[in-house]
């Protein structure tokens, strides 16, 4: 953090000394009444102004009096003050104060308004965002984020929808970054784990608290301490762990599996899925008071195929620092045309297949080779998740065979892309052992 030039207009001493040890590593100035104030604010430039409203035992909130001349310097202006009426605060920001807080928590609160303040100006520029980590030239996709970006400093949740393959993990790394909180930044795939497993990534465990404990554990709450956890496929959480979750998030505090003493950590939550919350609200998976205390703001992320003219912008950054690639006049409008299911994670997929090759041009052929057809939307013949084909093999075959055969292709897709990890597709499709073992045993009776 780089060093601020910071004015305080406080006549407290203690208050005066309180304010200089959470202002430390800053280069700080004090003035006690109204006329040394206008004096330091009309001879130095600071970038910021903590004034108290009620300078001396008699005062008239001359403090309010100072506001105007701090905005017209361009000095952010924040008021600390136990006057905090209606009137005063309204008047105080139609004034021109920036912030307004009570006093009480300067600890806290100040950590607060020094990270917003270096947020509001980080967040003058987004090119860098937009041109090396979040790659889109969509008005609404960059409106959102630079929206969210606003709210990067506070402890506000974040909720960020969309598609699988649509960069939720990266924008949540982003606003991380943006946050200026001293922690890490701890993620977690909450539909990776079963409901025991998930509980002791989350909350830790003691030594011999379970087989195989053989060690204290740390949690991924209490490695989050000061920074921020990253629950993603939240929506696949069980309504147990929802509770235990919910409580922790209230209070800061949470028992490791094992332990009989709590821990305590300040995390920050974001959280994402691609499942639709309402209809799990709904469907009585999800609890209303869990899902109120994690989506204080919410991001939706659009799929690649309302993105397409990021599609070129996202092929070369991916191809940066490497191998260029060319593209014939039908490889691009195949590439645009593509319906792209599995978003940017499948784009990029592809063109590290292409850089690999031995060619520099990428055809139609390549294109149509090795983006798989069997993932290609029909979006003439298709109704919902139905294509074509599996509607015209239910026709020939009968519903209940149809319904196997598209259960073991999904199953058979999950393997592939897990490399044949069946803990892995247990968790992803959240079926039983025995489900996956008689669907693939099937195989051989399905007719094409």
């Amino acid at each position: 953090m780089n060093k601020l030039k910071i004015l305080v207009i406080e006549d407290d001493k203690l208050t005066q000394k309180v304010m200089a040890k959470y202002l430390g590593g800053h280069d700080v100035e004090f003035a006690e009444d109204r006329t040394s104030a206008e004096k330091k604010l009309e001879s130095t430039d600071f970038n910021l102004c903590f004034i108290d409203l009620k300078l001396g035992g008699n005062d008239d909130y001359s403090g309010l009096k100072l506001i105007p001349m701090a905005s017209s310097k361009g000095v952010y202006s924040v008021i600390m003050s136990s006057c905090d009426s209606e009137d005063i605060v309204n008047k105080a920001h139609e004034l021109g104060c920036n912030d307004f807080y009570v006093k009480g928590n300067e600890e806290t609160n100040i950590g607060k308004i020094l990270a917003k303040y270096i947020q509001a100006g980080s967040s003058k520029s987004t090119d860098d965002i937009f041109a090396n980590k979040f790659i889109t030239e969509d008005e609404t996709t960059r409106a959102t984020i630079k929206e969210a970006l606003k709210y990067a400093p506070s402890e506000l949740p974040i909720l960020i929808l969309g598609p699988s393959g649509t960069g939720k993990t990266c924008l949540a790394k982003i606003i991380h970054d943006h946050s200026h909180r001293e922690g890490d930044f701890v993620s977690i795939n909450c539909s990776a784990y079963t409901e025991d497993l998930l509980e002791a990534e989350l909350f830790g465990y003691k030594k011999g608290a379970f087989t195989g404990a053989n060690e204290n554990r740390k949690g991924k709450l209490l490695q989050a301490h000061k920074g921020t956890l990253f629950l993603d496929e939240i929506g696949s959480m069980s309504l147990n762990m929802q509770t235990k979750l919910l409580k922790a998030i209230e209070e800061r505090s949470f028992y490791p599996v094992g332990a009989d003493k709590p821990e305590h950590s300040e995390f920050r939550i974001i959280s994402a899925t691609l499942e639709d919350l309402q209809k799990l609200l709904a469907q009585n998976k999800l609890r209303f008071d869990f899902f109120q205390r994690i989506h204080g703001f919410t991001i939706n992320l659009k799929p690649l195929s309302l993105r397409k003219d990021d599609i070129f912008p996202l092929i070369q950054h991916f191809t940066h620092s490497g191998k260029r690639l060319s593209f014939t006049p039908d490889a691009k409008t195949f590439l645009l045309e593509h319906s792209w299911p599995g978003n940017i994670r499948e784009l990029k997929k592809f063109i590290e297949i292409m850089v690999s090759g031995s060619e520099g041009t990428v055809t139609l052929d390549h294109a149509e080779r090795h983006i798989t057809q069997a993932v290609r939307e029909l979006p003439d013949t298709s109704t919902g998740f139905m294509t074509q084909k599996q509607y015209a093999y239910a026709i020939k075959h009968g519903l209940n065979q149809a319904i196997d055969f598209f259960a073991y292709e999904i199953i058979k897709r999950n393997l592939s892309e897990n490399n044949e990890k069946k803990t892995k597709t247990l968790a992803d499709l959240k079926i039983s052992t025995r489900l996956l073992y008689s669907t693939l045993k099937k195989e051989k009776g399905f007719k094409v």
